[in-house]
């Protein structure tokens, strides 16, 4: 009412949180598995295979499109979308409002929720590895950006890769209710493009111009202002930035390639179908028969009498 602004802090009692909040996030995993995923797994009849990347991605699914929402609704309300440099400005960004708090203490609990529901889940051992990177990935951005005070930067970057994520694993699921039906891929291979390109342009805008410019470049871990110091340094700066773009010409390699493979499966699938058609075309062909009938065996003549010429006999 006086119009004072609570903000927050990280510290101990986060852990508390987070913990409560793997709890809910188990809950609200298996009311998403048993009255959506397992109903239609039921009507899908889908292998083994597919019935786990079916759940994996139907929960994902879930998740991407929530966290989409939310988080863009926290980035538009407090400005970083309208005023791109309040992603640098006033760094480092300790003190964080309450939507922005909440938002990464419930992303830290979902992924981390995600270890014991990889033995409730009863993954195969061959997909526990592949799953491990990636929650493994998400935790220490995620948890990186919140301790070292990028909040703001990592908001929108998550932003761009759940939205890109959201679209492959839609797809996934149509996929797998009609295998012919791959249209939502080539849209996901738009928004991914697009968003690669977003998060480089962001991380050049921030990295290369933004941090250099703040105004308080001595490192004081109690304010939490850990490395903005190096950042005026343009070696390490142009170091960190080469970094950035060879993991993302990396990311890109492999979207290229995997395109490519799809491509190339495609075109085979459709070649071996026109094979396919031609010959039950020639097989489908009636068989040409000679002039005449046949009768008994004895192939005879329009006008009934046999086409073998007749042998005369000598008086």
């Amino acid at each position: 009412a006086d119009g004072e602004l609570v903000q927050y802090h990280y510290g101990l009692k986060d852990l508390v949180t987070i913990l409560f909040y793997i709890f809910i996030a188990i809950i609200l995993h298996a009311v998403v598995q048993e009255y959506a995923l397992d109903k239609i797994n039921r009507r899908l009849h889908l292998s083994k295979v597919k019935h786990s990347k079916f759940n994996e991605s139907g929960q994902l699914v879930a998740f991407h499109l929530t966290s989409v929402i939310w988080c863009l609704y926290v980035v538009v309300t407090e400005g970083y979308i309208s005023n791109p440099r309040s992603l640098w400005e006033n760094y480092p960004h300790v003190y964080l409002p309450f939507q922005v708090k909440f938002f990464y203490l419930c992303q830290l609990a979902y992924w981390l929720h995600a270890l014991p529901e990889l033995y409730f889940q009863k993954v195969r051992k061959e997909e526990i590895p592949r799953q491990l990177r990636c929650i493994a990935l998400y935790l220490v951005h995620i948890a990186g950006a919140y301790l070292l005070n990028l909040t703001r930067l990592g908001l929108i970057l998550l932003l761009l890769q759940y939205l890109a994520e959201f679209f492959f694993h839609m797809a996934r699921l149509v996929y797998f209710t009609d295998e012919n039906n791959e249209k939502l891929f080539n849209v996901w291979a738009v928004v991914f493009v697009v968003t690669r390109l977003f998060t480089l342009t962001l991380y050049i805008l921030v990295i290369g111009f933004g941090l250099p410019r703040v105004e308080n470049q001595a490192i004081d871990p109690e304010r939490g202002n850990f490395f903005s110091f190096l950042f005026n340094n343009i070696l390490f700066r142009m170091s960190v930035l080469l970094l950035v773009c060879l993991f993302q010409a990396s990311v890109m390699w492999r979207f290229i390639h995997f395109q490519l493979r799809r491509w190339r499966e495609y075109w085979n699938e459709q070649s071996s179908r026109k094979r396919a058609a031609a010959g039950a075309r020639q097989q489908a062909k009636p068989l040409k028969r000679d002039s005449g009938y046949h009768e008994n065996g004895v192939v005879k003549a329009e006008n009934g009498t046999s086409p073998r010429t007749k042998k005369l006999k000598s008086p």
